[in-house]
């Protein structure tokens, strides 16, 4: 039986507290579709260009957007993790939304295989490993640790299960989605693609806590800021047979902890707290704005002027309080000024 070693120290129950607010005010606001769609699409960009930056995937964001808007047939492997890590935040936010969720090996198998389609042997994608691996230094080629035996792998993956499921009522959420994610990098079940793997599912255990603006969420950007600082603290260096019992989950679930924060902060900062004043409040022609650019990529005062009657001078004005409140930024000069949906975060 899986029986994780942590301690509740000051630092996690305050980032416990601080998170549980955050969540809560996030939640507690409501937001136009037409805005939460936009966003959502600039998350999962964050989202797939971190996740598969921290691989050592070499495509800069501006490559994963292109790659992500124009999903090219005849792809490189870089382009395909892109495709394959977007199509499953994608699926995955789907299953969310249907309501019916409990974690399992199938979940995690399926995961596993979206990711790595095309990008592993049938025999090994969406399949437990069947050879024992080692984990190597990226910087050095040495190896660090070595992950338990092949014939202890679906039971540890089993216990893992077993343990989000039966505690899910009576251990915080945040710590379970912690211990998840650093003993599904522990046991390294498969032969490749276990970070994208449990980046994802992690992702789905913090939506089921409450976590309403899943698709807005995008923690593995906190992981790609230091790469290094992540694989130290999510990692466990020499054998796990001689390592298993004394392993220590503390360090992480604060730094894990730590993570979720600066997350929630730049979802809040991105949101703008829409209709709480005259000066926030969106009428219906900025929604035409924001729809026309969802559309169309971008939108010009003449796109603009096509669509109302308004005055020049205030559609000037109309420009600017989108501007004003982050969801939009400014391009190119003078006559050629153009807005697209802001990037920021």
């Amino acid at each position: 039986m899986f029986t994780p070693k942590y301690m509740i120290t000051n630092r996690l129950l305050v980032n416990i507290t601080r998170i549980s607010n955050l969540v809560r005010d996030l939640n507690d606001r409501r937001f136009p579709k037409v805005v939460l769609v936009a966003f959502e699409k600039t998350a999962r960009e964050i989202s797939t260009y971190a996740s598969t930056s921290i691989e050592g995937n070499p495509l800069p964001l501006t490559e994963v957007k292109k790659v992500l808007k124009s999903k090219p047939t005849n792809v490189r492997d870089s382009e395909k993790e892109v495709l394959n890590y977007n199509q499953a935040l994608e699926t995955l936010s789907g299953f969310l939304q249907s309501g019916k969720f409990e974690l399992s090996l199938k979940l995690i198998l399926d995961i596993h295989e979206q990711v790595t389609t095309d990008l592993l042997s049938e025999f090994e994608s969406g399949k437990l490993r069947q050879k024992q691996v080692v984990v190597n230094d990226p910087r050095t080629g040495k190896t660090v640790y070595l992950p338990p035996d092949v014939e202890r792998v679906e039971e540890l993956i089993s216990d893992l299960v077993s343990f989000v499921n039966k505690n899910s009522q009576n251990i915080d959420p945040l710590i379970i989605a912690g211990i998840f994610h650093k003993q599904m990098v522990i046991i390294h079940p498969f032969m490749d693609g276990n970070g994208r793997t449990t980046r994802l599912a992690t992702k789905v255990l913090l939506a089921k806590m409450g976590l309403n603006t899943f698709n807005l969420f995008s923690f593995e950007n906190y992981y790609n800021q230091n790469v290094t600082k992540y694989f130290q603290t999510v990692g466990e260096y020499g054998d796990y047979n001689e390592l298993e019992k004394s392993i220590d989950f503390t360090a992480w679930l604060e730094y894990f902890t730590d993570g979720l924060i600066d997350e929630l902060l730049r979802v809040q900062k991105l949101l703008p707290k829409l209709g709480i004043s005259p000066e926030t409040r969106l009428e219906t022609h900025h929604f035409k704005i924001l729809e026309y650019i969802k559309q169309n990529g971008f939108i010009a005062d003449r796109d603009y002027a096509k669509l109302t009657n308004r005055a020049k001078a205030t559609r000037t004005n109309d420009f600017q309080k989108l501007l004003n409140l982050g969801l939009t930024e400014r391009k190119g000069k003078g006559r050629s000024v153009y807005y697209v949906l802001s990037t920021n975060g």
